[in-house]
């Protein structure tokens, strides 16, 4: 049996392979498990209740964003007692790149007990980020914001970040790029697409960068600025490689 099947629009689950995939991931048990579950139900395979509540892992990903950096904040403030504000805010955005909770969340397999319906050009690594951060959320609801960081730090921080490579990597591509264009004195613009997916029931954004009107890099995100930083990425890679190959 797998570990969700839908049941006349409902999903019924496999409650003792969840539990156990759910230990192995946060360490314990929980007798909360249909808190946990709503966690691990994306926006596409919502499904609606009898009494008209729609059930999927919005609201906690809303709470575990802000539960998220909460956690950060504390844990970097202690690890950094002489960093800046600045500093701090910066490894911090870092931190929670989607590309970077992505990582994490694929690492402590998250992407084998997620339930989504996307099919489409949506960019899903983002599904799995944000289902870490509801998870965040609901251990939050369950456990406390003590416990919540003890265990997200002990299993997912140590294990799979490497933190020293991340406050010595400056991955703000925008500024890199934008600072490389003033140097050389390069026209930087973007062109937006906003389209509506169905599936996710939202708006989905693309952003194109040009430089002296010639596409650099593309990228699409849940946001504009997300879809830039996107396309700042690929951007800078060409332009590190074309800096390299005049030395």
């Amino acid at each position: 049996m797998s570990l969700f099947s839908l049941n006349k629009g409902t999903y019924v689950v496999n409650k003792q392979e969840f539990a156990s995939r759910l230990k192995e991931i946060t360490g314990f048990r929980t007798s909360n498990i249909r808190l946990y579950e709503a966690a691990f139900i994306h926006r596409s395979a919502s499904f609606t209740l009898p009494d008209g509540k729609r059930i999927n892992n919005e609201r906690l990903e809303f709470l575990g964003d802000a539960i998220l950096d909460a956690i950060l904040s504390d844990y970097l403030f202690e690890k950094f007692p002489e960093a800046s504000e600045g500093a701090m805010t910066k490894i911090r955005s870092r931190i929670v790149n989607r590309e970077i909770l992505n990582q994490l969340a694929v690492s402590i397999g998250i992407d084998k007990i997620l339930v989504s319906h996307v099919n489409t050009n949506y960019p899903t690594r983002n599904l799995y980020g944000n289902a870490l951060e509801a998870l965040i959320g609901a251990m939050f609801v369950d456990k406390g914001f003590k416990k919540t960081k003890k265990l997200f730090i002990k299993r997912v921080f140590n294990k799979y970040l490497d933190l020293e490579k991340i406050v010595d990597n400056d991955s703000d591509y925008k500024s890199l790029v934008f600072e490389w264009t003033q140097k050389t004195k390069a026209n930087l613009s973007f062109e937006y697409k906003e389209e509506y997916d169905s599936v996710l029931r939202k708006s989905v954004f693309s952003a194109t960068l040009l430089i002296d009107k010639k596409v650099y890099g593309t990228g699409q995100g849940d946001s504009k600025k997300e879809a830039e930083q996107e396309a700042a990425g690929k951007a800078w890679s060409i332009i590190k490689n074309f800096n390299h190959s005049k030395l």
